[in-house]
């Protein structure tokens, strides 16, 4: 018998007690809550309607919202150019008619996210300071001067709309938004909502009496809803127009009963209802045309200042495009997405020059924050939010009506759809590591830079000049500075994005939430992309593919 080499016993196993697994600090204490792409808590998303009623009863809300800030700019820039109440109330006609074309072709061929394209403020100080450079021009009357500076403002913004064309269908932007992490989109969502402030409360301190209620109001209402079903149905949807049309009727009362009859002009034309003279001077029927006030004037230290203000907004509509994203239960947007939304927004703003807009048109922080109140995120609302612009800018009885509803009422609303947005910057911090000290360093600076820089040019700001800061002999490059820097998402991305490339930036790659978000930067990185971002109607076989 042959023995065989490996005839030694094995010892028994020693059995060794299980080690318990150790959890993360706090576990016992509470749930966690695992990083989520979308969010869960929408009734519609993207994809999904509501009921027609409730699609036009959304629709007309959306309407509602992005009409403060049209008759904000009318009312800030008209007067300024001699135009008188009628003049105003054709350029809201203009402004009202040119966003709900915009709108249209954003959600159909650009990002085709529910956000409502609106009028930018980013676009004031290149304005004012063409109406400065003609002040020393001999006109024979007032309106004379209007259209001629209305000509001017034509001008630039046909030829400054290159740049946004260029940066979007050139890819550029595409490109740059592959530099983008979470640690650089949480500032720049954030101060998109919180760098317009100043629409918000310091704009309700104006007439307290009237836009504090409707603060007020606008929390309780989330209050009320929790008292039965129906009630939190309808309240979570229609509660902004609601209050909207309860305060409207108590400022129509005090109106009535004589309690702004001695006080202060500033007062009563933000108290009153019957101070913007809009009703009795816009025309019934009015259909915006090309070149309506007559042909653009072109000069080149206007048209290159308003490439700044071209510019700010394309960082201002990626900010809100991202947020629109979320509250959409979309993915975010992918880069080939965001370069032909940009360049379609030059495209628009084009067309806003063909037909007269005193300003560009920019992605509505307002209405993307209307998603987060309603919890309807669906692109149809917002298509349908069109159809209302579009007629009432046609007909212009019915649009200057709803245009005469005090201004506190809208900053009410918007201390609440602003606070929204900038709440869903924050949420996108969940994709990083939250404590790592450099990625806090990185948000914090961004955070407090892309308010403060931008607080400070404002404040350094003459309004009635356009002039900033930065004054040097050279007007146009007065004006894209100033524009830049008095832009919080514009000042926030630039600081973020050079501060998370370039400090420890390969050290921390999984801290900075890469591995999370790459997928969602590229076409076919997420199954998902193409059933959110797709073009309608098999529109991609008839486009070029270096533009979809």
């Amino acid at each position: 018998m042959v023995e065989t080499a490996n005839h030694q016993h094995q010892p028994p196993p020693i059995s060794v007690a299980p080690q318990p697994i150790a959890q993360p600090l706090g576990a016992a204490r509470g749930p966690l809550y695992p990083p989520a792409e979308q969010l869960l808590q929408l009734h519609y998303c993207i994809h999904s309607n509501p009921s027609w009623p409730q699609t036009v009863l959304l629709a007309f809300q959306h309407y509602i919202v992005m009409l403060g800030t049209t008759v904000m700019i009318a009312t800030m820039l008209v007067p300024r150019m001699g135009g008188s109440a009628g003049d105003k109330a054709r350029v809201i006609q203009i402004l009202l008619f040119m966003s709900g074309v915009n709108t249209l072709l954003q959600t159909w061929l650009g990002t085709r996210l529910p956000t409502v394209m609106g009028p930018s403020f980013a676009y004031a100080i290149s304005v004012l300071s063409i109406i400065k450079d003609f002040d020393d021009s001999n006109f024979t009357s007032e309106h004379e001067r209007f259209l001629h500076i209305m000509r001017a403002i034509q001008g630039s913004l046909i030829v400054s709309s290159i740049i946004n064309i260029v940066l979007g269908y050139g890819k550029a932007w595409g490109n740059l938004t592959r530099l983008f992490t979470p640690v650089v989109i949480v500032p720049v969502v954030c101060v998109v909502g919180l760098g317009l402030f100043g629409r918000g409360f310091p704009l309700l301190g104006d007439c307290v009496e009237i836009g504090l209620p409707m603060l007020i109001l606008l929390v309780v209402c989330q209050y009320l809803k929790r008292l039965h079903h129906l009630i939190h149905s309808v309240l979570e949807r229609f509660s902004l127009l609601i209050c909207v049309g309860l305060i409207w009727a108590f400022a129509a009362i005090l109106t009535a009963a004589g309690a702004y009859n001695n006080v202060k002009p500033m007062t009563e034309q933000s108290c009153r209802v019957d101070r913007s003279f809009l009703l009795s001077s816009a025309p019934w029927i009015k259909i915006p045309y090309p070149f309506q006030w007559g042909a653009p004037i072109f000069r080149a230290s206007h048209v290159i200042g308003m490439m700044g203000a071209a510019l700010v907004t394309s960082a201002e509509s990626t900010g809100t495009f991202y947020a629109a994203a979320r509250l959409a239960g979309a993915t975010a947007p992918p880069a080939h997405v965001l370069t032909r939304s940009i360049g379609l927004q030059g495209i628009g703003q084009l067309l806003d020059g063909i037909f007269g807009a005193a300003v560009g048109t920019t992605a509505s922080v307002e209405n993307v924050g209307l998603l987060g109140l309603t919890h309807v995120g669906s692109r149809r609302v917002v298509q349908i939010s069109t159809a209302f612009m579009i007629f009432f800018a046609i007909f212009g009885k019915f649009g200057a009506f709803f245009a005469s509803i005090p201004l506190p009422i809208f900053a009410a609303a918007y201390c609440v759809l602003y606070g929204i947005v900038a709440a869903i910057g924050v949420s996108f911090i969940q994709f990083t590591n939250s404590n790592s000290m450099r990625n806090m360093y990185i948000l914090g600076l961004s955070l407090f830079l892309g308010i403060s820089i931008p607080q400070y040019f404002v404040t350094h700001t003459d309004m009635n000049t356009g002039h900033g800061p930065v004054r040097t002999n050279a007007g146009w490059f007065n004006d894209i500075l100033n524009t830049l820097f008095s832009s919080p998402p514009a000042v926030a991305m630039i600081v973020g994005t050079l501060l998370d490339n370039t400090l420890e930036a390969k050290q921390t790659r999984d801290e900075r939430g890469i591995p999370w978000w790459v997928p969602f930067q590229n076409r076919k990185g997420d199954s998902r992309n193409e059933e959110f971002y797709s073009f309608p109607l098999r529109i991609n076989e008839i486009i070029p593919s270096r533009f979809l």
